[in-house]
């Protein structure tokens, strides 16, 4: 499932790119994580974009998205929480976009604002990060069926 969210961010993107506007190809990424979180399709609700602008980005900035998988990664073996995990991967994105990719003024103003969305669409997970009540995908450590929580395909 994860990669079919990942080519509704990388297709749009690719499409557009052929155009030598070079804001169409950000507004189609945007359009499609806009689509994947707000789908009219089910009452406006729907993932939290992560995959999908992490498809958007490996589009645009492949080497902000190649940073960000092992600091997903890492967030998650060691908290063992799927949305933390999104969220520091995602705060990367503008930090490696500057660092390598400091000409492309869209592309870091489009992560910005990818950020912001990301956050808000997880603030139900901040909330229960925040109040400790939030599930773990599995604990670093853990092994038994005690330790392990599964998580809701809503909160990643």
């Amino acid at each position: 499932m994860a990669l079919f969210d990942i080519a509704k961010g990388v297709v749009p993107v690719l499409l557009a790119s052929s155009t030598p506007y070079r804001w169409l190809p950000l507004a189609a990424g945007g359009a499609a994580v806009l689509g994947h979180m707000f789908s009219p399709y089910v009452s406006f609700k729907g993932g939290k974009g992560v995959a999908t602008a992490a498809g958007m980005f490996l589009a645009l900035a492949p080497l902000a998205v190649l940073v960000a998988i092992p600091i997903w990664g890492l967030c998650l073996w060691l908290t063992g929480y799927v949305s933390l995990s999104s969220i520091m991967a995602v705060l990367s994105v503008p930090l490696t976009v500057t660092l390598l990719q400091p000409h492309s003024p869209y592309v870091f103003w489009a992560s910005v604002a990818l950020v912001v969305l990301i956050v808000f669409a997880h603030r139900r997970n901040v909330t229960r990060l925040l109040a400790g009540t939030e599930n773990r995908f599995r604990t670093r450590g853990g092994g038994g069926p005690s330790d392990r929580s599964t998580v809701r395909p809503s909160d990643s």
